[in-house]
């Protein structure tokens, strides 16, 4: 893919082939995404958007996405995203029938039903394009520890302005006005005087102890 992007969102869409490139290429275990077939290509990727879509079914079924998984599996994964007690908290726990687009819950609630939906399919790939930006920082620890340990074997993507989500991750890519402009690890940009991440660093966590 060209150096020259327009997003970060721009780029979780391209990766799933919501449009297609008009430019370069995504290759994936080095094969052209264009030459995968489209329906096996999304199996394989599971996203966490900061709004996602919750239809008028139960919590099981907007979890298990008419995949043959079992109420166990399903259960696993409610506890794994921290969500077993705002499932608990419905008088039919997971058989709870959501409103449409799930208006009844809070936006990070939803966050919480898309994680546990994300971690029932156990897709090959991760995407989280800003997918803690509305929960509260110990349930986000807690995700973060389900999430560091399903990922071990994948690919995870995450699109991120809260530093803390991706310390820990192998490469940081910073985009400023749709172009790279740093790649490394933490500890690699955190360390590097006068860089664009090191700037957002110390600013972020000042910010915390303001």
């Amino acid at each position: 893919m060209e150096e020259q992007v327009h997003g970060k969102t721009t780029i979780t869409n391209l990766i799933n082939r919501f449009y297609e490139i008009q430019k370069g290429e995504i290759l994936l275990d080095g094969i052209n995404i264009k030459d995968i077939n489209i329906r096996s290509l999304r199996k394989q990727i599971g996203i966490v958007l900061q709004d996602p879509f919750i239809f008028a079914r139960s919590i099981k079924d907007n979890i298990k996405l008419n995949e043959n998984l079992t109420d166990e599996q399903v259960e696993e994964a409610i506890e794994l995203a921290s969500a077993s007690e705002f499932v608990n908290s419905f008088p039919n726990g997971m058989d709870e029938v959501s409103n449409e687009r799930g208006n009844t819950y809070s936006a990070g609630q939803k966050q919480l039903l898309a994680f546990a939906r994300i971690f029932a399919h156990n897709p090959s790939i991760f995407i989280l394009d800003e997918a803690t930006a509305n929960i509260d920082t110990q349930t986000e620890e807690l995700i973060q520890k389900s999430v560091d340990k399903i990922s071990k074997e994948k690919t995870s993507i995450f699109v991120a302005h809260r530093l803390s989500t991706i310390v820990n991750v192998d490469k940081i890519i910073v985009l400023d006005g749709g172009k790279i402009i740093e790649e490394g690890n933490h500890n690699e940009l955190v360390n590097k005087p006068g860089g664009y991440y090191n700037k957002l660093y110390n600013a972020y966590y000042a910010s915390l102890t303001v």
